[in-house]
């Protein structure tokens, strides 16, 4: 249970949902309600579907290039510090790079959202990809990977939730809300960071010095 409190809530503040709700209604605002179901349900279905893969796969990739998990630790944990740093100054859309002409002319001309930009890059991004590649390195056991693809799975059900009640979320706590809370958020999510990237120099260092 400790294991997927810790999984699920480290998950949840990089992925950061709420941060995608403002995207969210901007994309679907013309749709009516079963097809703002159908999106969050297809983002949330995709977002599990990539992080889950990544959370499997991510060891053969770091050996493929020769990659060790240190060094992926520490350039995750600079890409959730400034994933962090994005929700504290309230630029988390040009953070992952919405704020771009060439990409919303091309969310325009999709005829649906739900992979891409909303399950990537918003919901599934670097920050959360190398953070489950981490945890497959730590936990070997079985049991213990069973417990964080269920962790995956929890927040991918929430993110579902949020998205699909999105628009009444937006009524409810405007702007400003959603802007307090990403803050609140962008603290944590600087402090998983800032975690990852100070466990694992001083295990270089260990090593080094070893």
């Amino acid at each position: 249970m400790d294991l997927f409190i810790y999984v699920f809530a480290a998950l949840f503040s990089v992925i950061n949902p709420l941060g995608t709700v403002p995207v969210f209604v901007g994309l679907t605002k013309e749709d009516p309600a079963a097809e703002r179901s159908r999106t969050s349900l297809l983002a949330a279905i995709n977002t599990f579907v990539i992080l889950s893969i990544a959370f499997f796969t991510g060891k053969y990739i770091l050996n493929f290039f020769g990659i060790s998990i240190e060094s992926l630790r520490i350039a995750g944990g600079l890409i959730i510090v400034s994933s962090g740093f994005a929700l504290l100054t309230g630029s988390f859309n040009k953070h992952k790079g919405m704020d771009r002409e060439k990409v919303k002319n091309d969310v325009k001309e999709r005829d649906g959202v739900s992979l891409t930009p909303l399950a990537i890059p918003m919901l599934a991004g670097p920050g959360s990809i190398s953070l489950l590649i981490g945890l497959q390195e730590e936990y070997g056991i079985i049991t213990e990977r069973l417990v964080i693809v269920g962790a995956i799975a929890a927040v991918c059900i929430a993110t579902f939730l949020m998205l699909k009640s999105a628009h009444f979320i937006v009524k409810y706590l405007g702007a400003s809300g959603i802007n307090a809370i990403s803050r609140i958020i962008g603290f944590i999510v600087i402090a998983i960071g800032i975690e990852y990237i100070s466990s694992s120099v001083m295990t270089v260092l260990g090593i080094a010095f070893a």
